[in-house]
């Protein structure tokens, strides 16, 4: 069940809301627990083992997190810290990485079996949370008097669950305990609007222009240069329509009940160099690298060079985080090795540049060119087809094609120049 679906906007969230706001606003407890069992249900709709695992990673991070407390010894401390984080880590490897890496032996030692192993829906993002979550504890960023309850609420609550935004504990947690806000103010009139908006960015948009997308990146070599161009451009803006608009309908629905999250987009096409794309794409999961795996290899503490490596082994992390395929480790190799270039020339070039008119125009097209340019490699399903693509836009693409296309895909055409 998908938040766009039919089944969700017309059964499961008029439901939800009829049962959400009969409960009087004094008992917000109550009302809190209404929501936990529909995140539980609405989840339960993936499959009711992946909620029994989901449950289980709950238990255990919940566990970290109480001996990560400043109240034990800093041995304790640590040990809870690092038994949320790797036990996390090694059920979203498990289930994520067991098939790939199994077919990697499996070419070798053809008598080892390959494991079916089927990927449990928004374990990413909800052990992304909880580690965290643990994390802050022990850095005594966070208390670790969290109830279990209002625990178990923080990492189910199904706006969240399916696509993010990654939202820590310290925004979440406590709105728990706030006062709820009417049902017709402000915050709901605002997250009436980012579901609409999310609708619009995720079905009308997204889901159209990747049909024509999808026959470019499957065939390139039945398409000229111009065409497959336009489908890099296309899925350029299919991705950010798909990712945006998922993260508004989340902040949407969570903003109907009283709970106010973190913007995840802001406006990425418009940065002017790399750096700043980080800073507006898909920010609750750049700021999550940034804060529990780039900070912690060192930052920019330890040397010019060491900041350059720090920044390349998160986005080849990052990348892999994605999924299982050599292409999502191309492009985070892609996006680390273009911000080391791009904090170079920062450095160590641009300053030297006198100001011109021109400079922002290039370092945008700059940007975005580089930017699409890594979406092939993320979408492409082999390099093979990424290969071919590039060869098409490279040996066989011209301008006097536009019209033509325009002719032959005028919507196609005006919802993709509109979205950007």
């Amino acid at each position: 069940m998908v938040f766009s679906s039919a089944s969700f906007l017309i059964f499961f969230l008029p439901c939800l809301l009829v049962l959400y706001f009969l409960v009087p606003r004094r008992y917000r407890y109550l009302r809190n627990l209404v929501l936990l069992a529909f995140s539980l249900a609405f989840y339960a709709c993936g499959g009711p083992k992946f909620l029994l695992l989901m449950l289980l990673s709950i238990a255990i991070n919940y566990a970290g997190g109480l001996l990560a407390g400043p109240a034990h010894r800093p041995r304790t401390r640590r040990l809870g810290m690092t038994l949320a984080v790797v036990l996390g880590l090694a059920l979203l490897g498990w289930f994520k990485y067991a098939g790939f890496f199994g077919e990697m032996l499996h070419a070798l030692l053809p008598v080892v079996p390959v494991p079916q192993v089927t990927l449990p829906i928004g374990i990413s993002f909800y052990t992304f949370q909880a580690i965290s979550y643990a994390v802050d504890v022990y850095r005594r960023r966070f208390p670790a008097t969290t109830p279990l309850l209002e625990y178990t609420f923080y990492l189910t609550f199904f706006p969240l669950l399916m696509a993010g935004p990654i939202t820590r504990a310290e925004v979440l947690i406590p709105q728990e305990h706030a006062d709820p806000l009417p049902p017709r103010g402000p915050l709901a009139y605002q997250g009436l609007w980012l579901i609409l908006l999310g609708i619009v960015k995720k079905v009308i948009i997204a889901d159209y222009i990747a049909q024509y997308n999808n026959w470019i990146f499957d065939t390139p070599t039945d398409y000229t240069g111009f065409e497959c161009l336009m489908g890099v451009i296309g899925f350029s803006v299919q991705i950010f329509c798909d990712f945006s608009g998922y993260s508004d309908l989340a902040i949407g629905l969570a903003a109907l009940m009283g709970f106010r999250l973190q913007d995840n987009f802001r406006f990425p096409y418009q940065a002017t160099s790399l750096t700043e794309f980080w800073h507006r794409w898909h920010i609750s999961l750049s700021t999550w690298f940034r804060d529990y795996v780039y900070i912690p290899l060192g930052g920019n503490r330890r040397g010019e060079l060491r900041t350059y490596l720090n920044h390349l082994a998160t986005m080849l992390i990052a990348g892999v985080w994605h999924g299982a395929t050599g292409m999502f480790v191309v492009w985070g190799l892609l996006h680390g090795v273009g911000l080391v270039v791009n904090k170079f020339f920062h450095r160590h070039v641009f300053v030297q540049i006198p100001p011109s008119p021109f400079a922002k125009p290039l370092a945008w097209l700059t940007t975005f060119g580089y930017v699409a340019f890594a979406w092939i490699f993320f979408r492409a399903p082999s390099p093979t087809t990424a290969l071919q693509l590039l060869h098409q836009i490279s040996s066989d693409c011209s301008l006097t094609e536009f019209l033509p296309f325009l002719a032959a895909r005028p919507l196609w055409t005006v919802l993709t120049l509109v979205a950007l």
